[in-house]
């Protein structure tokens, strides 16, 4: 199994690459327009963020919901041996481009490595399909531009949707909402056990005391979703990111590997 920091973000060994190389498109996420490469206002000369503790009333809170899965660390440290794109210009094109490609990359071995944990009778499977991401992730910067990560996410997917039905079979009467529109539903106490939620829209949805155990979120957009007493204990493939977007409480209960954002 992967070395679990290794997949969260070490923003001290990462060259602010998620400060520069993703656009940003002025709303109630991001106070500013930025262009793709351009590094944002806030970023300081040691690559880092100028306003990080006051990101949210800053305007910023697409910022505090962003995550590599460690990719930053990754490219900054591996890929590019520690030099960064400022001491060397011409290196920034390829490293943010590298960057984007990474970020997929690591994004699949995060949830591999869950399911391996969850679906005992697929590890060497799924276990088989990390190895091989993993091989792609120690890649030169020019085999990791070149490379077509939709082929390997449509195989990873399809090995993570076979792992989640497993879990799941055993819950009775389960929801099946799968990209479902649930902006704004009313859902507070609602038995959401087992149910297929991968990619449904949730922003904004009031989900106080909802049963979320078992269910597969994987992709599930929680941004200003109310999880104030919610049981997200065995919720599968939930990320740190979809908490960080939502609202909760100390009541609201999470995976041991997960922590309630500090806004809570």
């Amino acid at each position: 199994m992967p070395d679990p920091a290794r997949l969260r973000a070490d923003c001290a060994n990462c060259f602010a690459l998620c400060c520069v190389a993703p656009a940003f498109a002025k709303s109630a996420d991001f106070a500013i327009d930025k262009p793709a490469g351009t590094p944002c206002r806030n970023l300081l000369d040691d690559f880092r963020c100028g306003i990080h503790t006051r990101l949210r009333t800053s305007g910023f809170t697409g910022c505090t919901v962003f995550d590599c899965f460690g990719a930053g660390q990754q490219v900054s440290q591996v890929t590019f041996g520690g030099q960064d794109w400022r001491s060397a210009p011409k290196r920034a094109k390829p490293m943010f481009e590298v960057f984007a490609v990474m970020r997929h990359l690591h994004e699949l071995l995060y949830y591999l490595a869950e399911a391996e944990s969850l679906a005992p009778s697929m590890r060497d499977e799924l276990k088989r399909a990390r190895e091989g991401i993993e091989v792609l992730t120690q890649g030169d910067p020019d085999s990791l531009r070149g490379l077509d990560v939709s082929v390997h996410q449509g195989e990873v997917n399809a090995l993570l949707l076979r792992a989640s039905e497993l879990v799941r079979a055993g819950v009775p009467r389960k929801k099946e909402r799968r990209g479902a529109d649930l902006i704004g539903a009313k859902l507070r106490g609602a038995d959401l056990r087992g149910a297929n939620l991968r990619g449904a829209y949730l922003i904004g949805a009031d989900l106080r005391a909802a049963d979320l155990r078992l269910a597969d979120v994987i992709g599930t957009d929680f941004r200003d979703a109310d999880l104030r007493g919610a049981d997200l204990r065995e919720s599968l493939f939930l990320i740190q990111s979809q908490l960080d977007a939502a609202k909760g409480n100390a009541e609201t209960k999470l995976p041991p590997a997960l922590a309630a954002p500090s806004h809570w």
